[in-house]
C-alpha cells in the first residue's frame, strides 16, 4: 500500500499533468475496490451517496468521517474527501474538519459555501471567504500536501448569478485554494467562461452537467478534475428499484440475466 505521502503526491500529479482525468464517487469500501481494479487512478466520496446508503436525507460530519476512512483504507489509491459545508458555519471549527479527514486517510477534500439551510443556502461573500481560508490553513499544517477544493453552490441553490459564482471562485482561488469547484454547471459555454476566469484546477461534477459532453470535450473547455458525486450511486438504485417493481408488479426475476459476474466481483474483493 501506498503511504500518505505517497497518495498525496500522486494526487498532486494528476492535476499537473495536461488533460482532464476522471474521478469517480465509490460509496462504500466495496464500490472503491471495483472502481480501483477498473484502472481509475483516484476516488472522492460522496455524501449524498452516503446518506442514500444510510436511509436518510441528510449526514452528520462523524458518518462522512468514517465513510472516509473505510473508503481510504480500501485501495491504495488518494482519495478526496466530500466535506459538504465542514459541519459548522465557524471558519476555525470547519476548519477542523480538514485535520479530521486527514486523519481518516484521505488526501483531499472540500469546502463549500452551501449552509445547509434551505431558508438561507449560501454563506455571505465575506463569511465564505474566511472559512476557505481557515481551511486553507489547517491543510497548510498538515506534514503532506493536501489537496484542498473550495466550492461554489450557487447553481445548485437557485442562485444561476455566474458573476456572483465567478467572484466567489475566484475569492477562494486568491484564499489559497488549490482546485476550484462550481457544482450545478450544464452546458459547454458556462463551464468554459467559469473556467477560463479562474487559473487553479477546476472541478467538473457531471451528475448535473449535460450529459452528451465527453472527456475530449472538458478537457478542450480547460476542466481538469471530472467527479460523478452521487450519479453512480443513484443510478444503482434505480436498478435496485427496477428489480423490486419487477417483482413486485409481475412475479418476475428477468434481471437476474443482468447480474455483475461473481467472479469479477470476488478478485475485486481479494
Amino acid at each position: 500500500m501506498r503511504s500518505q505521502m505517497e497518495k498525496a503526491e500522486l494526487f498532486r500529479a494528476l492535476h499537473a499533468r495536461p488533460g482532464a482525468f476522471i474521478i469517480p464517487n465509490p460509496w462504500d469500501a466495496g464500490t472503491a475496490k471495483l472502481l480501483a481494479a477498473m484502472g481509475f487512478e483516484a476516488l472522492a466520496t460522496t455524501s449524498l451517496g452516503l446518506a442514500n446508503t444510510l436511509g436518510s436525507a441528510t449526514v452528520s460530519l462523524d458518518a462522512i468521517i468514517e465513510n472516509c476512512r473505510a473508503i481510504a483504507e480500501a485501495t491504495d489509491l488518494p482519495v478526496n474527501a466530500d466535506l459538504e459545508n465542514c459541519g459548522a458555519d465557524d471558519p476555525k471549527t470547519a476548519a477542523n474538519a480538514i485535520t479530521r479527514a486527514a486523519e481518516a486517510g484521505v488526501v483531499g477534500g472540500s469546502i463549500e459555501d452551501f449552509t445547509g439551510d434551505p431558508r438561507k443556502p449560501i454563506y455571505d461573500f465575506s463569511l465564505a471567504v474566511e472559512r476557505v481560508q481557515a481551511a486553507v490553513e489547517a491543510a497548510r499544517a498538515l506534514s503532506f500536501p493536501f489537496t484542498l477544493t473550495a466550492r461554489a453552490e450557487n447553481f445548485l441553490h437557485g442562485r444561476k448569478d455566474i458573476d456572483d459564482t465567478i467572484k466567489r471562485l475566484q475569492a477562494f482561488e486568491a484564499a489559497g485554494a488549490d482546485v476550484l469547484y462550481s457544482p450545478g454547471l450544464y452546458d459547454i459555454d458556462t463551464i468554459r467562461t467559469v473556467v477560463s476566469s479562474v487559473g487553479k484546477p477546476f472541478n467538473l461534477v457531471m451528475g448535473f452537467a449535460d450529459p452528451t459532453l465527453t472527456v475530449p470535450q472538458l478537457s478542450d473547455a480547460g476542466v481538469k478534475r471530472i467527479s460523478v458525486g452521487g450519479a453512480m450511486e443513484r443510478y444503482a438504485l434505480a436498478a435496485f428499484l427496477k428489480c423490486a417493481r419487477e417483482m413486485k408488479e409481475r412475479g418476475a426475476f428477468t434481471y437476474v440475466r443482468d447480474m455483475a459476474p461473481i467472479g469479477e466481483i470476488r478478485a475485486a474483493f481479494r
